[in-house]
Formats: C-alpha cells, sequence, structure tokens
C-alpha cells in the first residue's frame, strides 16, 4: 500500500540538509543571471517581455517536481521562443492579447505531445536525430535569431519567418533606422561579446580566475542596470528608444489558451510536433550529459512526461514553450545545485522580480534585449561540428547543411524537416550500399580479414565473403552483386561461403535472393556455404529453403568452414 511519502519525489524524500545552502546559492545566482534572458527571449517569441518571467515561474515548479534530472535548469530557451514566433508569424496581427494566448496554446499542444509520447514509452526516439541535423538545425535558427533582433539595436521594422524575408523587409526600411537606438543597441552588443568571448583579456588581467568568472556572468545584468539607470535620466524613450514600458506586477494568473476554430489548430499541430521533438531532443541532450557526469540514473521517458506536463502548465498560466537551457543549467551546475530545489529558489527570484521590480524596468531599452539575445546567439552557430563531421562523416555534414540551409531558405519547420529527410536519405543510402569483404586467413591464427588490408592465405577452390551489414529489401541486390563479382573474380573457386557475424535480420526479400543465390550456383556446380549465422537469425530462415534446400553446410565458425571444406577437397 502506498503512503503519502511515495508520491513524493525521490529527491525530496532522500534530501539532506547538507545540499540546502548550496542549492539556495545556486537558485539565487540562476534566478538572478537570467532575469535579462528571459525578458529577452520573450521578446524574441514576440511577446511582452513579463512573458519571460512567466515561463521562469509555473513549468519550472512542475519540472522541477516531476522531471528526470536533479540539475537540469528549465525555462524560457532560444529556440523555442524563435520557434514560437515563426508558428505564430500568421497571428502576429491578431493584437499581443490573443497572440499571447495563441503562445499559451502551442506551448500546452507541445506539453500534449510530449506528454503523450513520454506515456508511450517513446524515448528512444531521440537516437534517431543526428547530430548532424540537430547542429545544422540549431545553428541555422541561430543565424535567423541573430538577424530578427536587428529591427531591435536599428529600429528597422523587419520581418519574416526566413532569411529572405527578413532580408527583403529590411531593404524596404531601411531609412527607418534611428540613431540612438544604433548607438545603445550596438554598444551593448560589443560589450557583451567583449565580455562573452575575450573576457581573458578582460577580466583576467584583473581579478583571480574565479572572480572574473562570475564577473563575466555577472556582467549582462550590471549592464542592464547602468541601462535602465541612462535610460531613465536622460529620457531616452523621448528620444525615440523603444523602452519595454511598466511590467504588470503580479503572479501569472490562471488563463485557459485562446482556441481558434479547428482548422486553425491543425495548421499549427505540424509546428507543435516539430517544436516538441526539438525540446525533448534539446533538453534530453542536456540532462543526460550531466547525469552522466554526475553518476545519476537518466530516463528519457520521465524526461518526456516531465517536459511535457510542464508545458501543458505553463500553457494554462501564461507561458510560452519551455525547454532545458544549457547556458542556465551549466550555471546552476557550477553554481552548486545538488537537487532540484534550486529550481524552486530561482523560482522565487523570478517572483520577487515580478512583485518589486516591474517599475523599475519600465525604462529598460528593447535594444539592449536585442544586443543580449544576438550576443548570446553567436555561440549556437556550430561551426566545429560541421568540420569534423567534414572531415569524418561526409553523410553527416550533408545533414548539417541541409538543415542549416533548409532553415535559413524557407523556415524553421521546413528546415528541420529537409535535414530529417536528408539525414534518413543517408542512411538508407549507407544501408543500401554494404561492406562486403572477401577475406582470408591469417597465417596459423584461425582468424579473417579483409584481403586488400592484410598479407593473408587464400583458397583457390573457396572464396570467403563477409557481409557486414544485415539483409533486407535495400541492399539484397548489391550483396547479391558483390558475390557475383568475386566469383567472377575468382572463377576456379567451387565453393562459396557467406560469414555472416554481422548479419542479425533477413527480411523477406533478402531471402528470396539468398533462395535465388543458392539455385545459380547450384546451376554453375558450385556450393553456398554459410558460417557464424546467429541464433535469431537462424530462427527465422532455418525452416525456409534457404537451408532446406541449401546446396552446402552451415557452419558454427568460418574456422570450421575452412578445415571442412579443404579436408574434402584434398580427398577428390
Amino acid at each position: 500500500m502506498r503512503t503519502a511519502l511515495d508520491w513524493l519525489p525521490t529527491w525530496i524524500r532522500h534530501y539532506t540538509l547538507k545540499s540546502l545552502p548550496t542549492d539556495v546559492v545556486a537558485g539565487i545566482v540562476v534566478g538572478i543571471l537570467v532575469i535579462p534572458q528571459s525578458l529577452g527571449y520573450a521578446v524574441l517569441a514576440g511577446l511582452p517581455p513579463v512573458y519571460g518571467l512567466y515561463a521562469a515561474i509555473v513549468p519550472v515548479l512542475v519540472y522541477a517536481w516531476l522531471g528526470s534530472s536533479n540539475v537540469q535548469a528549465v525555462g524560457p530557451v532560444a529556440i523555442t521562443a524563435i520557434m514560437t514566433a515563426s508558428s505564430l508569424h500568421s497571428f502576429a496581427d491578431d493584437g499581443s492579447a490573443q497572440y499571447a494566448l495563441m503562445a499559451s496554446l502551442l506551448a500546452a499542444m507541445v506539453g500534449t505531445l510530449l506528454f503523450i509520447a513520454g506515456r508511450l514509452r517513446l524515448g528512444w526516439i531521440m537516437q534517431f536525430i543526428s547530430r548532424g541535423v540537430s547542429a545544422g538545425f540549431v545553428s541555422g535558427a541561430a543565424v535567423l535569431i541573430f538577424v530578427s533582433q536587428i529591427k531591435y539595436v536599428t529600429h528597422i521594422p523587419i520581418s519574416g519567418d526566413n532569411l529572405i524575408g527578413y532580408l527583403t523587409t529590411m531593404q524596404q526600411h531601411l531609412t527607418d533606422w534611428h540613431l540612438l537606438t544604433l548607438i545603445i543597441g550596438g554598444l551593448s552588443f560589443l560589450l557583451l561579446v567583449i565580455n562573452r568571448y575575450a573576457s581573458h583579456w578582460v577580466w583576467r588581467p584583473l581579478l583571480s580566475a574565479s572572480a572574473a568568472k562570475w564577473a563575466e556572468r555577472l556582467f549582462p545584468l550590471v549592464l542592464l542596470i547602468i541601462a535602465t539607470a541612462l535610460s531613465m535620466v536622460l529620457g531616452w524613450s523621448q528620444k525615440g528608444v523603444s523602452v519595454i514600458g511598466v511590467i504588470p506586477e503580479g503572479l501569472p494568473a490562471f488563463t485557459v489558451p485562446y482556441f481558434p476554430d479547428f482548422h486553425d489548430v491543425l495548421v499549427l499541430l505540424p509546428s507543435a510536433g516539430l517544436m516538441a521533438l526539438i525540446v525533448f531532443v534539446s533538453s534530453s541532450s542536456v540532462a543526460s550529459t550531466y547525469a552522466r557526469l554526475r553518476n545519476e540514473p537518466f530516463d528519457a521517458n520521465r524526461e518526456l512526461t516531465g517536459l511535457g506536463l510542464a508545458n501543458i502548465a505553463g500553457g494554462v498560466f501564461q507561458s510560452f514553450a519551455v525547454a532545458g537551457g544549457f547556458s542556465r543549467t551549466a550555471i546552476n551546475v557550477d553554481s552548486g545545485a545538488r537537487t532540484p530545489l534550486a529550481s524552486f529558489v530561482t523560482v522565487l527570484v523570478m517572483i520577487g522580480a515580478l512583485i518589486a521590480f516591474g517599475q523599475l524596468l519600465a525604462p529598460l531599452p528593447y535594444a539592449l534585449l536585442g544586443a543580449t539575445i544576438m550576443a548570446s546567439i553567436i555561440g549556437l552557430i556550430d561551426v566545429a561540428t560541421l568540420r569534423s563531421a567534414w572531415q569524418r562523416d561526409r553523410l553527416d555534414a550533408a545533414s548539417f547543411l541541409a538543415a542549416f540551409i533548409g532553415v535559413l531558405a524557407f523556415g524553421l519547420n521546413t528546415g528541420l524537416v529537409i535535414g530529417l529527410m536528408v539525414s534518413f536519405a543517408s542512411l538508407i543510402w549507407q544501408s543500401s550500399h554494404p561492406h562486403v569483404a572477401i577475406v582470408g586467413e591469417l597465417p596459423d591464427t584461425g582468424h579473417f580479414r579483409n584481403i586488400h588490408r592484410h598479407s593473408v592465405r587464400t583458397f583457390e577452390h573457396m572464396i570467403l565473403l563477409r557481409v557486414d551489414e544485415s539483409l533486407f529489401f535495400g541492399n539484397s541486390e548489391s550483396v547479391h552483386r558483390h558475390i557475383v563479382d568475386a566469383m567472377r573474380a575468382y572463377p576456379k573457386a567451387t565453393e562459396i561461403v557467406l560469414i555472416m557475424a554481422a548479419v542479425n535480420h533477413i527480411d523477406l526479400t533478402a531471402q528470396e535472393m539468398l533462395i535465388k543465390l543458392n539455385q545459380e550456383l547450384m546451376a554453375q556446380d558450385k556450393r553456398l556455404h554459410f558460417s557464424f549465422i546467429k541464433g535469431p537469425v537462424m530462427d527465422v530462415i532455418g525452416n525456409t529453403p534457404i537451408i532446406t534446400e541449401l546446396s552446402g553446410y552451415v557452419y558454427l565458425s568460418t574456422v570450421d568452414a575452412v578445415h571442412a571444406l579443404s579436408t574434402e577437397h584434398k580427398e577428390t
């Protein structure tokens, strides 16, 4: 019988007071440092800045209670923000209130899909998103995010959901730039880039290593305070600089998302599905990485459930879609977080910001928020992965470029689909071109290796062929062609031995190919043999003509095959 304590998360039931000080400090640090980031991501999503703080309250609490990671910091992130803006682009003129409700509806749809996937135990699906596709998608999204923020640092009213759209509208409104806005945004961007990428030149000559690290982290917050103060003192809003205005005080309210007609819901469904996939892949990547580093278990299905419920709860408490953030999780861990209690403390900081600082943040220029996002997003352009893929795996590099170019040319959703299609096409191409090696015996070892890579002993009367792939409809003809080519290269060989150690499955088409191959060999007075067939494979083909009508024999090992056929050849 379950007790009341059994319903509590494991981390609460086993919480120790020695974790309390570090959890509290980590929660406060994360809460303070991500305030400007949260405000900026709301703007990136096309929402009033306060929604960034809303998104960092209820969803964070739900994930802390139900999520799979002890240290992952969930909240508004760049990818979900830009995908929200892209998905709701056609609704942007419906008014800010209705747009915000649509953003909450999208979050609830994403959460529902994630929750259903978790209940269906679909956590394994993340294995099918290649590194090339995910890196290309994120890199392309980063470029779009960067370009989209130009409107805030220049006052040029650009819009669109792809690079062509942004550049076209920018060209049409180039004369609308505002000098003071450009100075504020450009200078802020320059300072933030120097702080992020040249801190070893700025802070470390002046401070110790640990102090320099904190100076780098606190600088965006200090810059926000300075810019807000200057805006208030110098009256930037009266000089044409856009500011965020008074942030509504109070906590996010329970609000039923706006439900348009059913057709609009269906239109949003593909976007919600792709967002759910990206939220899961990005969040689980962060959570599983830190679980491995901390020697903690990671449950992909629980991660799906936790993220799903967090987004569903956010959908009815004025949030847009959230995910696990790598930067905020890194800060959380570096600050000493040990359990999700740190996230509860972070929520308290956000609540304090809503209650106490709404009026104080009113003069904050949008130019600073845009510059903050632009500076932080540069690091997501993953040139290193493209370079590595180009050197080691050109097919994965093709997937990267397909996703990257697709995102820039056609938008986030279409770009991701293009990347996935190229990735799956690459997988099919690889599987349809299996490696079939002619092998020989390493002298006096009983081991068999590729004749083109090693000095091995071959046999005039026998061809040993190692099939390095499972056999299915996509590669059966290719395998047949390899075998025929080998027979032409060694016309005197009468014994053909297929080494099946790497074959885990043989589908119906491949079975028919093997039956046909056996018949062809018999017509030429040659025999087909198998060695090293795995048990599960033999269970499938044991009662088929592949075995029952086989012209040769099935051997437990290649050594047995070579010994038996060599002895038989000598006797004849």
